[in-house]
């Protein structure tokens, strides 16, 4: 059973279950009936996802080994078995998809007339115009830098790609006479040297048409890595070989540091640089340069992942977006406008008539970014607060809230800094709004604001009106384009109250207060979900047997799992679409024969968070910021928040129901931990879940949300 990740307790391994989220992202860019440049993306995000998995939870598990053997995993593997399976699944993945990559798809990419051309494959007229393109515009930023045992080992920043060479002294140079710099103390005359692939420069490498009008690319690391050993004259290149090191990311701030909190996490962002080393990934070429540079890291075989080529293909994302070669990607999808959301008529006009529900990135972004730019405009508006956790990097919202505090309105930003991999970016953000007289707030001490909340105050006829803003996902333009979630503008009295304790409880010194709407971690979320899942499970009997049906990126909260078992267990349904990590295992008798596990995999990335619970026909609806994992329960500041307006009810439940009826992206989780495309009966008309949503977001007029809404409600497992 450990080899499954899962023992008696019937847990799966959260790393584990990370990996295989990524292996059902490589089955998408294995494909053959997608186009190659689709399938690209979907092997790129592979790869990314991957360096961040060393960097924050292999760091993890390393140094839980590090400290005496660590805590044992609920699964019943200890860190040293972790390490183990994570390591060997990962390099499974690895060897699929470059195979995939050098078998199929730069071959399909070929033969569209979109070829990557490799050193071995240069023509003499290629070798010429490559050789000249690195004398001119490649080798003048160049700076090689030795690995000498009597000197610092040279900076390798994480997931920076570099070159190394193994050089010999020439016969006229072997007496040391003319080298500048030390030479071997044991008196041997081989010589080690790394370069930094430089990266202003593009990695994509055009090369001059041909004459039958094929577009050709070589790749920056291959002209490195060719006419590298230009920068060692009078030594001979015996060895050549790319590399990148990930290093530990899973550290935090000091927050003891109140007073100087920015200069204290721009400390930790200088030491993630130079961590503790993970692993290495590098090109086949040269055991004794990786045995070298694995020894100065301090590394093992374990840690070692030697890879086809290219390295870290996130970096070469924008060969997606080339021009030109439409057959070779996916028809991009249409954003649609909200037609309940004119453009001619303000804002506060349409939400004050009754709630308002954005299906990103069906629907579009825009009215949120109206919202702020509107609130800036409006001579009405008074005050602005928000929560931000990660924005885009030439944000309109934070464009807007400065204009608002120039324009003298009261206007207050959460930015949490702690956002991993962009407190740089939100550091940045925070300089700004300050410079413009926002009030910033730079988060909470041991916790992260997670929670993806904004109001507006508004002065109407002698009286404050609040209108509130509350999301599944972030103030990011960009990814608002690119990951699936749901939002919702209202002006309900009491969500509009607790939003307004919930801004004073994380600005100032507030007590925790009772809220009527809105759940807050960690005070009281896990809390109100354990009893919304024991509710169900208590409510069960032969006649009204009771529903949970959730959608979320991530379930490892135990004691969730738990009650989830013992409401299987009370005879409830229990339906759960979980993106990656999931801890729980479904089908297993007596226990969880009633919980169905599917996982969706598609154009979009799944993000939203929704729960439903049947409640003895008086169902409830929720939408939240927070997976199910302990770092959300207990160490974030999380929302839930209920679905109040019955038109908006429907909505979201026919959204949520739809998920469960996909016979096309769907994969099923087995008790054994296999996930499988999940399929139709015979005969089934195909049903795919994103595809449905984008022809809803189509119909101008809504007529399409009535019928999706018929055909999914009706087979709904909840009726």
């Amino acid at each position: 059973m450990k080899n499954t990740g899962m023992d008696d307790q019937h847990f799966f391994n959260r790393d584990l279950s990370w990996i295989d989220f990524n292996r059902r992202v490589l089955e998408e860019g294995l494909r053959k009936d997608i186009p190659p440049l689709e399938r690209f993306r979907f092997l790129s995000i592979v790869s990314s996802n991957l360096d961040e998995f060393f960097m924050v939870r292999i760091a993890a598990i390393k140094r839980a080994i590090r400290s005496q053997g660590g805590i044992q995993d609920p699964s019943g593997l200890n860190p040293a078995e972790q390490l183990r399976l994570a390591s060997a699944r990962i390099r499974l993945i690895f060897k699929e998809l470059y195979d995939c990559l050098e078998s199929d798809v730069f071959p399909a990419l070929a033969m569209s007339n979109l070829e990557l051309v490799r050193p071995d494959s240069y023509t003499p007229a290629q070798r010429s115009y490559l050789e000249s393109f690195f004398m001119r515009e490649i080798y003048p930023i160049l700076t090689p830098l030795r690995l000498n045992e009597e000197e610092r080992m040279p900076a390798i920043e994480s997931m920076r790609l570099h070159a190394a060479f193994l050089l010999s002294l020439q016969n006229e140079q072997k007496d040391g006479s003319g080298v500048i710099g030390p030479l071997p103390p044991d008196g041997r005359q081989e010589l080690i040297s790394i370069i930094r692939i430089p990266q202003v420069l593009d990695r994509i490498i055009w090369l001059p048409r041909t004459v039958g009008g094929l577009s050709q690319w070589a790749l920056l690391d291959d002209i490195v890595l060719t006419w590298g050993d230009r920068l060692y004259q009078g030594c001979q290149v015996k060895e050549r070989m790319l590399f990148k090191v990930n290093r530990d990311a899973d550290f935090s701030v000091d927050e003891r540091r109140d007073e100087d909190f920015i200069e204290a996490m721009e400390e930790v962002l200088v030491n993630r640089e130079n961590s503790m080393a993970v692993c290495m990934i590098y090109s086949p070429g040269s055991g004794r340069l990786r045995d070298e540079l694995a020894r100065r890291l301090d590394i093992t075989e374990l840690d070692l992942y030697e890879c086809g080529e290219p390295l870290s293909l996130e970096g070469l994302l924008s060969l997606v977006s080339v021009k030109g070669f439409d057959q070779l990607k996916e028809t991009p999808w249409k954003i649609y406008g909200n037609p309940t959301l004119p453009p001619d008529k303000p804002l506060w006009e349409r939400i004050s008539q009754g709630d308002i529900l954005l299906h990103l990135p069906y629907e579009s972004f825009d009215p949120v970014i109206r919202f702020f730019q509107e609130a800036a405009n409006d001579p009405q508006v008074i005050s602005i607060k928000t929560a931000l956790y990660r924005t885009s990097g030439n944000s309109p919202i934070i464009r807007a809230l400065e204009q608002a505090s120039l324009k003298g309105k009261h206007v207050t930003a959460m930015v949490e800094l702690k956002a991993r991999f962009d407190e740089e970016r939100n550091i940045s953000w925070a300089n700004r709004l300050e410079k413009a007289g926002v009030i910033v707030i730079y988060g909470l001490a041991r916790l992260k604001v997670h929670a993806k909340i904004s109001m507006v105050i508004r002065r109407e006829h002698n009286r404050i009106k609040r209108y509130v803003h509350l999301s599944t996902g972030n103030y990011n333009d960009g990814t608002a384009k690119l990951y699936d979630d749901l939002s919702l503008f209202t002006v309900h009295e009491e969500i509009a109250y607790d939003a307004g304790l919930f801004f004073n409880m994380i600005t100032g010194y507030s007590v925790i207060q009772s809220t009527r709407k809105l759940v807050i971690a960690p005070t009281s979320l896990k809390r109100r979900l354990l009893e919304l899942i024991e509710r169900e499970t208590d409510r069960a009997s032969q006649e009204y047997s009771g529903c949970i049906m959730a959608k979320m990126n991530a379930l490892a909260d135990i004691d969730l799992i738990r009650a989830l078992y013992r409401a299987s267990q009370a005879g409830v349904r229990v339906l759960l679409c979980v993106r990656g990590i999931c801890q729980l295992v479904p089908g297993v008798p007596g226990l969880s024969e009633n919980i169905q596990v599917i996982s969706i995999i598609d154009h979009y990335l799944e993000h939203s968070r929704i729960f439903f619970f049947s409640n003895g026909g008086a169902e409830e609806i929720y939408l939240s910021s927070a997976d199910w994992m302990p770092r959300n329960m207990e160490r974030r500041i999380e929302l839930m928040f209920p679905i109040l307006d019955e038109g908006v009810k429907r909505n979201v439940q026919a959204i949520l129901a739809a998920y469960f009826h996909d016979n096309c992206q769907a994969r099923q989780l087995s008790t054994g931990g296999e996930w499988k495309l999940r399929g139709g009966p015979s005969g089934e008309e195909p049903f795919r879940a994103q595809s449905a949503f984008q022809a809803q977001a189509a119909q101008a007029m809504g007529d399409h949300w009535s019928s999706l809404q018929e055909f999914v409600i009706r087979r709904s497992p909840a009726n």
